[in-house]
């Protein structure tokens, strides 16, 4: 399965700027699925994946943020 770039954005978390790539993959039966990859740092990434691209922006609107903060507070800064 190949997975195909569907959309490029930007999200922004206490000034700092992360880019997010949406892809979209064509499943066994038909389907679609869409996942989203952004890169904090050059070895650490998110990978969020939902039926909707809607329901994915949404999902990434909201748990990269908490991800981001929950990684500052253990120590692991990012910078990307």
């Amino acid at each position: 399965m190949f997975r195909t770039l569907v959309k490029t954005d930007a999200l922004v978390i206490d000034h700092q700027t992360y880019s997010v790539r949406y892809f979209e993959v064509r499943t066994l039966r038909g389907g679609r699925r869409y996942s989203a990859e952004l890169v904090l740092a050059p070895d650490d990434r998110i990978i969020l994946d939902d039926d909707s691209m809607t329901n994915l922006e949404a999902k990434t609107a909201r748990l990269v943020p908490a991800t981001v903060y929950s990684r500052l507070l253990a120590g692991r800064a990012t910078a990307a």
